[in-house]
């Protein structure tokens, strides 16, 4: 199974969710398939995808946030399942492609490579109530719909290849990133607030 396919699969359904990534390959796979103004490619801070997701979900509890992950990047915070365990926020789905490589800093194995290290049980151990793990697309789409469809945190292990893409370059620098996806979710929430205000003579 192709990250960049999983990506491609429900890149659709993320039109109207705030999504956050990884750097390196999983940023560039959603970023070559259409940046939109609610992706937001956290470049420079490898493991950290996952606890800015979950601050952005506790305090847009309106919104449906996304977190590319993938195993390097879990493996170097794994405190943040703990933490993610305990606020559970149920409007983020944290999406763990785990390719048993550290792809985008020199393909070096990871500690999954080899099986001995679980990160489906890590996240079970660590407390999180919904862990799907992924080993075909099909069980890829189901376990993102089941998310995206109902309520509760939850944490998805996607197995791939360690495959990634063949360039490497965005043209969109992570100031202008941040202030655009900013100013995204403020605009959606005044709108929000604008429907939800009572009409003057009501």
């Amino acid at each position: 199974m192709l990250r960049s396919k999983c990506i491609e699969a429900i890149y659709p359904e993320l039109e109207d969710k705030l999504v956050v990534t990884i750097m390196g390959a999983c940023a560039q796979e959603l970023y070559d398939l259409g940046h939109r103004d609610n992706f937001f490619y956290l470049q420079h801070a490898m493991g950290l995808a996952s606890s800015i997701g979950m601050g952005i979900a506790l305090n847009a509890p309106d919104e449906h946030v996304v977190v590319f992950d993938g195993d390097g990047s879990v493996l170097m915070n794994l405190g943040t399942l703990t933490t993610l365990a305990r606020y559970a926020p149920d409007n983020m789905t944290h999406i763990i492609f785990d390719n048993g490589s550290l792809l985008s800093t020199g393909g070096f194995d990871s500690h999954t490579t080899s099986g001995i290290t679980d990160i489906a049980a890590i996240a079970k151990g660590a407390g999180v109530q919904h862990v799907a793990l992924a080993r075909t697309p099909m069980e890829f789409m189901t376990a993102c719909a089941d998310s995206f469809e109902t309520v509760g945190f939850t944490v998805i292990v996607a197995k791939v290849e360690a495959v990634g893409p063949d360039h490497y370059g965005m043209d969109l620098k992570l100031p202008e990133n941040a202030m655009r996806f900013e100013r995204y979710i403020r605009e959606r929430k005044q709108a929000r607030q604008q429907m939800q205000a009572p009409v003057a003579g009501d």
